[in-house]
């Protein structure tokens, strides 16, 4: 479904990305691990383009990606989720879910006095499905809720319901369980399987590698810009690159 080929990305002096191939399964739950600086969250941004490579292709459902605007992907169906959740505060748990659907009628301000009965229907197809999605989340008892008062395990999770919006093929998630408690980390967790149990792919940098283990196949580990390992969790476990990238050679 995703296929990067001699990815590169630097910043002067440093090749956060260097030359990258990576083949991404449709159908499942590829995790990428790896320590602090190993270019991981680059990675994404190049896929979801936020920043555009300096060499190399980005290839997503048969198509070209690197050189596309956010927008243009997200289109597509690959979303993303981010690292430090970005709602808008002051706005209601539904709000923020209901800005998400693309070319609504009720975005050309004149269209509200020619079309109203379209921006109408347009409104309560949104709204209709933005409850389904919170309620998905576990957050059906937050619609009127001001995003910017929940936890960050519920900002995760209105991340998750505002990119359900668009049933995306492809989800990139940065660090979900990132400051996110045990309790929430299980919902979220089961929200994931379910979703993959419903055909979505997921490609899921983290740190938590309870979770990682627990629901990633296969696992990708990167180490200073490159990848350096490809597999099942128990070799992934074991391998000694994977522990001198962690931990270094005298750990090892």
């Amino acid at each position: 479904m995703l296929a990067l080929s001699g990815i590169v990305k630097s910043f002067g002096n440093l090749r956060a990305v260097d030359g990258v191939d990576l083949a991404i399964a449709p159908g499942r739950i590829t995790g990428v691990i790896g320590p602090n600086g190993a270019g991981k969250t680059t990675l994404f941004n190049l896929i979801a383009g936020s920043l555009a490579p300096d060499a190399g292709e980005i290839v997503f459902d048969g198509a070209r990606l690197d050189g596309l605007t956010p927008d243009r992907i997200f289109r597509r169906g690959l979303a993303r989720t981010f690292q430090i959740p970005r709602p808008f505060p002051r706005m209601t748990v539904l709000e923020n879910t209901m800005l998400v659907p693309m070319n609504q009628t009720g975005e050309r301000f004149w269209a509200n006095w020619v079309q109203p009965g379209q921006v109408a229907a347009e409104e309560k197809a949104s709204r209709e499905r933005a409850v389904e999605v919170l309620t998905f989340c576990g957050l059906g008892d937050k619609l009127a809720s001001m995003a910017g008062t929940l936890s960050g395990g519920q900002q995760k999770l209105l991340e998750l319901a505002r990119v359900l919006m668009i049933d995306p093929k492809m989800i990139l998630l940065d660090e979900p369980a990132a400051g996110v408690n045990p309790t929430l980390m299980e919902t979220l967790i089961e929200k994931i399987l379910a979703l993959h149990a419903r055909g979505v792919t997921f490609l899921i940098i983290e740190h938590n590698m309870d979770l990682v283990m627990r629901i990633c196949r296969p696992i990708v580990v990167m180490a200073q810009g490159k990848v350096i390992l490809q597999g099942e969790p128990d070799e992934i476990r074991r391998h000694p690159e994977v522990i001198d990238a962690y931990l270094g050679q005298s750990a090892a």
